[in-house]
């Protein structure tokens, strides 16, 4: 065995994708910025914020792009996600 194809082989290794410890951190994160859809999604809604509602649609194309890349790169599917609705849902039967 040469010495490039032992690195080939640890890069490969690498790029496989992230270890479980490090997946779990990606979702939360993947969370937050869903939060962060929600309440600008909201906030555009509300009358209030009508004078930055351009800014606002910017922020949310912006996140969506983001949100998109995140998911592929990390390849997390939906199912891994708790959204908002699913987080309230538990809580609602716990009580």
């Amino acid at each position: 065995m040469h010495r490039g194809e032992h690195r080939r082989g640890a890069r490969e290794e690498i790029s496989r994708g992230p270890k479980t410890f490090r997946r779990g951190r990606a979702v939360t994160f993947l969370e937050q910025l869903t939060i962060k859809r929600t309440t600008i999604a909201q906030q555009l809604e509300q009358p209030e914020f009508q004078s930055i509602q351009q800014i606002l649609i910017g922020e949310l194309k912006a996140l969506d792009m983001v949100i998109n890349e995140f998911t592929q790169l990390f390849e997390i599917h939906a199912d891994e996600i708790q959204g908002d609705e699913a987080k309230e849902q538990q809580n609602d039967e716990a009580n």
